[in-house]
């Protein structure tokens, strides 16, 4: 085993979480299953877009240099040559003097470089009179504005919003190369430890964290695997894990990390693998464990719920993301002034639940045992280890949930 509760910086600790992690292969998906899925290679437009000229108005499409000077008073007159039909494309091109209707996402015909708007235009008969100048190219978008043929529509590594669907729908996506869903393997240990359906007995509490830990792997889009309430027993974790090592691409462990005779997370880790850390200077979440077994990462939890919460978001977020191959960045920030001081002890990291409200932030001091925080709290405030606190009246960023 490498460290027993040596302390080291948070950085480190996400850095050896990081390198863990192996990036899971990908696999192909029609396009309508591929929302919030990882892109797996860089998307290119198959052909210009949109492929033609095209209005962004309702108006009338012209020579731009044909309407300097226009005005209420002084309007320039064109003849109208034609309308254009949605779908049909312009089968004719304007010569001077003339113009022709063109709604929005319709084609601009030939000899125009401008439409200008309906609101400054009239119809009189055959002739369109427009009373306000357009400059070239204004309302119109080129063949290749929106994408050119060949280039990056979506790059690899982007965890597929709706928009970017939409992206792929308009590059002749059918089905896309997406990375595999990583399996989270996600244990609980304690003898204390019932089942979320039993009474807690005297000592005991129900099973939150593994609750906590399936919710927040499947928010990043990962697949769960639980394998149940380990008891405090030489022998148990290890055969759970050494199941899960061959099942899983990453082992959640909640409890079983901290210092106590009866807490066997680190010990039994290092004989199925490595240790790399067991100890970070964050608070909560201090007796965490970073290491593999076998050749997937594994994380050691602490009990407490809050402490668990904020070692997911801080060094289980990220490996996360780098089994998914995931490098895009769409987390929740928010600036509010502080309206309590925060201490903090200089040389370890606090994380430290708010509530934001109306530009103001009000931290929520509590126990990293209780639940009634993190119900109440709308994200985390990051206190820097080289900071002694914050104090009324500071701007800071709090990371919502």
């Amino acid at each position: 085993m490498a460290r027993f509760l040596s302390v080291v910086p948070v950085d480190e600790a996400v850095a050896a979480a990081i390198g863990l992690a192996r990036p899971v292969g990908t696999e192909t998906v029609p396009l309508d299953e591929a929302w919030n899925r990882v892109l797996g290679a860089d998307a290119r437009a198959d052909t210009d877009l949109p492929g033609f000229r095209r209005s962004t108005v309702d108006g009338y499409a012209v020579r731009a240099a044909e309407t300097v000077g226009a005005s209420d008073a002084i309007p320039s007159f064109f003849r109208l040559k034609g309308r254009v039909a949605m779908g049909a494309g312009a089968t004719f091109a304007l010569g001077l003097g003339e113009c022709a209707y063109v709604p929005t996402g319709g084609e601009v015909p030939g000899g125009a470089d401008a439409v200008a708007m309906v609101e400054h235009a009239e119809l009189l008969g055959d002739e369109v009179l427009i009373a306000k100048p357009v400059a070239d190219g204004e309302n119109l978008v080129l063949p290749d504005e929106d994408f050119g043929a060949g280039e990056i529509v979506v790059p690899a590594g982007r965890r597929l919003s709706p928009q970017e669907v939409g992206a792929l729908a308009a590059v002749g996506r059918v089905d896309v190369e997406v990375r595999r869903r990583p399996v989270i393997g996600v244990v609980s240990t304690g003898n204390e430890v019932v089942p979320v359906e039993a009474v807690p007995g005297r000592s005991e509490v129900r099973d939150v964290n593994s609750y906590l830990c399936r919710a927040f792997c499947r928010e990043r889009g990962c697949d769960t695997r639980f394998y149940g309430i380990v008891r405090d027993e030489p022998g148990a974790l290890r055969a759970v894990l050494e199941t899960a090592a061959n099942e899983c691409d990453a082992v959640l462990v909640s409890g079983g990390s901290s210092k106590d005779e009866r807490d066997l997370g680190a010990a039994t880790i290092a004989e199925l693998g490595e240790v790399l850390v067991h100890g970070i200077a964050l608070a909560p979440g201090k007796p965490t464990i970073v290491g593999r077994v076998n050749a997937i990462p594994a994380i050691g939890l602490p009990g407490h719920p809050a402490s668990a919460f904020v070692v997911l978001i801080v060094i289980a977020g990220p490996m996360l993301a780098a089994l998914a191959g995931d490098r895009t960045d769409r987390s929740r920030r928010a600036r509010a002034r502080l309206i309590e001081n925060v201490p903090s002890a200089r040389g370890r990291e606090d994380y430290v639940r708010v509530t934001v409200r109306d530009g103001e932030a009000r931290p929520l001091f509590a126990k990293s045992g209780l639940l009634n925080s993190l119900v109440r709290a709308d994200g985390l405030l990051r206190v820097p280890a080289g900071r002694e606190g914050y104090e009324t009246g500071d701007e800071v960023e709090v990371l919502l949930w």
